[in-house]
């Protein structure tokens, strides 16, 4: 069976089983996640909510790049949420390294430089600060929009709250 078919195989499965067809496209918790394409956890299973309750918008490193920034804008304009939670995790692929050892990698697999700004970190809570402090100093979301922030242990399952 090739991926192609097991992957349809799967969502054939899925479908069957569908519950969440009836849901709304706005967020029955109002809530945004923000957080990283990691493979190791899910945002909502982290937070214990469920299908339907908040949109989740992920990059690497779940940092509040120019694109994600217009994904939160759209969910709280457009979508009514009113919360964005921001998850950084630890043992990230962007902590610890530069920019240029990302585009050195890039460069040896494709043959191309990138210019790239892969929004790399020394420090995963100063990285969820900044992140923070950046949503909440943008004009574009409605008065009274809440930012939090928290960094997920890939290793214990464990939230810890980042004060920004």
């Amino acid at each position: 069976m090739t991926l192609h078919d097991e992957l349809l195989a799967n969502n054939a499965r899925y479908a069957e089983e569908l519950s969440a067809g009836a849901l709304r496209v706005r967020p029955l918790r109002q809530i945004a996640i923000l957080t990283c394409m990691d493979s190791r956890y899910t945002a909502q299973g982290v937070l214990g909510l469920s299908m339907g309750d908040s949109h989740v918008i992920r990059n690497a490193g779940g940092r509040a790049s120019d694109d994600a920034i217009r994904s939160l804008v759209l969910s709280s304009t457009a979508l009514g949420t009113r919360w964005c939670v921001v998850i950084h995790h630890t043992d990230c692929g962007l902590l610890g390294v530069t920019n240029d050892e990302l585009q050195t990698r890039v460069e040896a697999v494709t043959g191309v430089r990138p210019s790239i700004d892969f929004l790399p970190f020394e420090d995963v809570a100063s990285s969820v600060r900044d992140d923070v402090a950046t949503l909440r100093a943008c004009p574009y979301f409605p008065p009274g929009y809440q930012v939090l922030g928290f960094v997920y242990d890939v290793t214990t399952g464990l939230l810890r709250s980042i004060e920004a």
